[in-house]
């Protein structure tokens, strides 16, 4: 009965964008006399919320300790993300996608790290990465042929770290030289996130390594290709999600596999992280949000010196920095999300966004083992999962120095004389 529910939610949200092509966003919302909260969401992006929070509670929640300790996502989930149209929130109706905006991806994001960050993050990789390089940069015979898989039933993963270019992506060694109509693959890929359930890959290899990093290209290939998982990490955190090393020893792609040209791989993966990074703030402040809510009401139904320990001044005070800290970190979110879909620059913006939720993700899950005490150390509660989940955040996408250094430099750019 949910999934129908949710199936007819999104349905009426593409009929209704495409009875009205043409209305701004701003138009969606009612009007409000000054400038408009952040925060406050279309009629779309509500409907996306609610039905992903139910979503959520009632589909994620029940399996997220089973998903943890077998450190396995439950294909049910990965089923039942793409029976919701959460697979291609941003994808066309005509290529089998929701057709919503760049906001209501990152409030998916948000919404599901609530409950699990593993499952947030899978969505996050397929949605901004995966699904944005291909709607962007694509021919329109790609398109037709990738967007339909990728909306409506196969997970996509994005393959550019290695063992040697991690923040330093453009150190790439991975390499592919053409053979009549195809170029064979050679190289190993590290950390790459959904692989192990995946059946589409964009890999970036260099095409012609006496060019540098304009020589690195952009494929779009099948597991079927000969793509092989040579290890699946054991993790800290965000365990159901999968991160494996990939191997690739003479995999022949069709030269048709290249996305956006010749040497283009470089501008793609720049521009993508880029877009990316607002995804991986979401999930750090949905992350917060969860521990959060996990941990408070507790803290009024725990007595000590005969109060609710959430009463006295150390535990209320810090809540309200917590609360404070999180709702920074939304309004910065959100504004990257905005300006992104307005068409703004939003790099720094961006880098913020991501810096500070994932400091904000890691002190308030941290703290709310603390506020729950002995309990809040036990896995029964799922309060320490957030904490443990919280620390890539300051890895992945982007170190923190590295969204520190892109701020740096905007701020030089500015105040340079």
């Amino acid at each position: 009965m949910f999934r129908n529910s949710v199936s007819r939610s999104l349905s009426s949200l593409r009929l209704s964008r495409s009875a009205n092509a043409t209305r701004p966003f701003s138009a969606s919302i009612s009007r409000l006399d000054g400038l408009r909260p952040l925060d406050v969401l279309s009629e779309e992006e509500e409907m996306i919320r609610e039905t992903v929070q139910r979503f959520a509670n009632e589909v994620v929640r029940p399996r997220v300790r089973e998903m943890d300790e077998n450190e396995r996502m439950d294909p049910a989930i990965i089923k039942g993300l793409f029976e919701q149209g959460l697979m291609g929130i941003e994808t066309s109706a005509a290529h089998g996608g929701s057709e919503s905006s760049f906001t209501s991806a990152i409030i998916a994001i948000e919404e599901l790290a609530k409950v699990d960050p593993s499952v947030s993050v899978l969505c996050d990789v397929h949605n901004t990465l995966v699904n944005t390089v291909v709607r962007k940069y694509a021919t329109e015979e790609q398109k037709e042929k990738w967007l339909p898989l990728l909306a409506t039933e196969q997970l996509g993963s994005f393959c550019l770290s290695e063992p040697a270019s991690g923040s330093d992506a453009f150190a790439l060694q991975a390499k592919a030289h053409k053979v009549g109509n195809d170029y064979v693959l050679n190289g190993t890929k590290m950390w790459i996130t959904n692989s192990y359930e995946a059946n589409i890959f964009l890999i970036f290899a260099n095409i012609d390594p006496s060019k540098g990093y304009k020589g690195i290209t952009c494929f779009i290939a099948t597991k079927d290709m000969g793509i092989e998982i040579a290890k699946k990490e054991q993790k800290l955190g965000i365990r159901a999600s999968s991160t494996c090393t990939l191997n690739f020893d003479d995999v022949r792609i069709p030269a048709e596999n290249i996305i956006g040209g010749e040497g283009q791989g470089y501008k793609i993966a720049i521009e993508i992280l880029n877009e990316g990074r607002i995804g991986i703030a979401a999930q750090m402040l949905g992350l917060a949000q969860g521990a959060f809510a996990l941990s408070v009401p507790y803290t009024y139904t725990r007595n000590q010196f005969k109060q609710p320990i959430g009463t006295f001044q150390g535990m209320a005070f810090s809540f309200a920095e917590a609360a404070t800290q999180i709702e920074t970190a939304k309004l910065l979110t959100y504004n990257a999300a905005r300006r992104k879909e307005a068409g703004l620059s939003f790099v720094k913006e961006a880098a913020m966004a991501k810096w500070w939720a994932s400091k904000v993700a890691q002190e308030v899950s941290g703290n709310a083992i603390e506020w729950m005490g002995g309990l809040g150390f036990t896995r029964e509660t799922g309060v320490e999962k957030f904490w443990r989940d919280s620390k890539i955040g300051a890895i992945y996408e982007g170190t923190s120095n590295i969204q520190l250094q892109t701020i740096a430099k905007f701020i030089q750019k500015e105040y340079t004389p």
